[in-house]
C-alpha cells in the first residue's frame, strides 16, 4: 500500500510542481505530522519539496542513475511509514538525509559487488574508460573523471566524502548520519581523499 501510494504521487509529480504553492508554506514539523496522519497532499508537499534532493544524493552515493531511482524510491516508501517519527528537533532536510544514507548504505551491504574489500581490489581498473574525446572542454573531462574516481571508492568511504565534500555537512553530522563514531567517519574521508589523490594521479 505505501509503494503504491508512493508511486501515485511521484507519476503525480507534474501536476503537483504546477500547482500554485502558498506563500506561507507549513512548518516542516506540521506536514510531517499532517503526512503521519494520512494526509497524503501534506506527503505530497513532502515528496515535491524533497525529492530532487534525496535523488541527487542517492545518485552521489551510488554513481549509478538506475540505483538511485530504485533507492529514491525507497526512500519515500520508508518516509511514508516513518514520516512520524520526526519530531522536529533537527532540520527536516538533514532528518531526511540521515534516513537516505541508510537506505544507500543498506543497498551496498545488499550489492556484494559493491563491498569494500571487493572496491579495494579494483582500484587498479580505475582509469580503464577515460578515454574521452579531446574536443571536450577539460572542465567537462575534470568531471567525468572525478565522478569515475568518485565511483570507484569503496561505500564507506564514498559516503563520507559526498557528505562532508560534496554535502558540506560537519564531520558530527556525517558520522550521526552514517551511524559510526566522529573519528571513524574522518578516517573515511582521510583515506577516501587519498584514494581519489591516487585515482586522478593515474
Amino acid at each position: 500500500m505505501a509503494a503504491e501510494a508512493v508511486l501515485q504521487v511521484w507519476q503525480g509529480e507534474g501536476a503537483a510542481a504546477a500547482r500554485e504553492v502558498s506563500p506561507e508554506r507549513a512548518p516542516d514539523f506540521a506536514l510531517a505530522q499532517r503526512a503521519a496522519a494520512g494526509d497524503m497532499e501534506a506527503f505530497e508537499e513532502i515528496f515535491r519539496r524533497n525529492h530532487r534532493l534525496v535523488y541527487g544524493l542517492c545518485l552521489r552515493m551510488t554513481q549509478d542513475v538506475a540505483e538511485a531511482e530504485d533507492v529514491t524510491q525507497e526512500v519515500f516508501i520508508l518516509l511514508l511509514r516513518k514520516v512520524g517519527g520526526y519530531r522536529g528537533e533537527a532540520n527536516f532536510t538533514t532528518w531526511l538525509h540521515r534516513l537516505t544514507v541508510n537506505q544507500v548504505l543498506m543497498r551496498f551491504r545488499k550489492n556484494k559487488s559493491r563491498r569494500e574489500d571487493a572496491l579495494e581490489e579494483t582500484e587498479p581498473q580505475a582509469t580503464e574508460a577515460l578515454a574521452v574525446s579531446a574536443r571536450r572542454p577539460a572542465q567537462m573531462v575534470d568531471r567525468i573523471t572525478l565522478e569515475r574516481a568518485i565511483a570507484k571508492l569503496p561505500p564507506g568511504y564514498r559516503a563520507a566524502f559526498v557528505l562532508h565534500d560534496v554535502e558540506g555537512f560537519e564531520h558530527e553530522e556525517v558520522a550521526q548520519m552514517m551511524g559510526c563514531a566522529v573519528g571513524t567517519s574522518k578516517s573515511q574521508l582521510h583515506k577516501a581523499r587519498a584514494k581519489l589523490r591516487k585515482l586522478l594521479a593515474g
